[in-house]
């Protein structure tokens, strides 16, 4: 069975690799999906993400695409039932679960995967910023 796990992942972070590792402890197959928002301006391109997270994953069974849109419709076009994502805390919790019933009425279901302890309190906006200073 194939999977979806969409982010920004402007960066891929320790705790996404985490997830998407995990991912396919479950899943046959899983698809990166880096979302693309015309709306913000990452710190970097789109294909550049897409570049970095398949040198990292390096794994035959992931495919890495970016996509301008809703990750349900991506599903539904190419027939991937499930949605992958990860959860750090209560926020993203209340936040994820919401996107996750959303998804559900569209007819795809959604698989929270919890941070490991660890990587909790890795964000890809931490990352940034630490990049920033150095």
């Amino acid at each position: 069975m194939i999977a979806v796990y969409p982010g920004s992942f402007d960066p891929f972070t320790a705790g996404h690799a985490d997830v998407a590792r995990r991912a396919l402890q479950v899943f046959d197959r899983l698809v990166v999906l880096v979302a693309v928002n015309p709306e913000k301006a990452p710190a970097t391109a789109s294909d550049r993400r897409a570049e970095l997270i398949r040198a990292r994953l390096d794994d035959d069974r992931v495919r890495v695409e970016a996509w301008t849109g809703l990750t349900a419709e991506y599903c539904l076009r190419h027939d991937i039932p499930v949605i992958i994502r990860g959860v750090r805390n209560a926020t993203d919790a209340i936040q994820e679960y919401a996107l996750a019933a959303m998804n559900a009425r569209l007819g795809v279901q959604t698989l929270l995967l919890g941070a490991r302890p660890d990587l909790a309190t890795v964000s890809s906006t931490t990352v940034r910023s630490l990049d920033r200073r150095t």
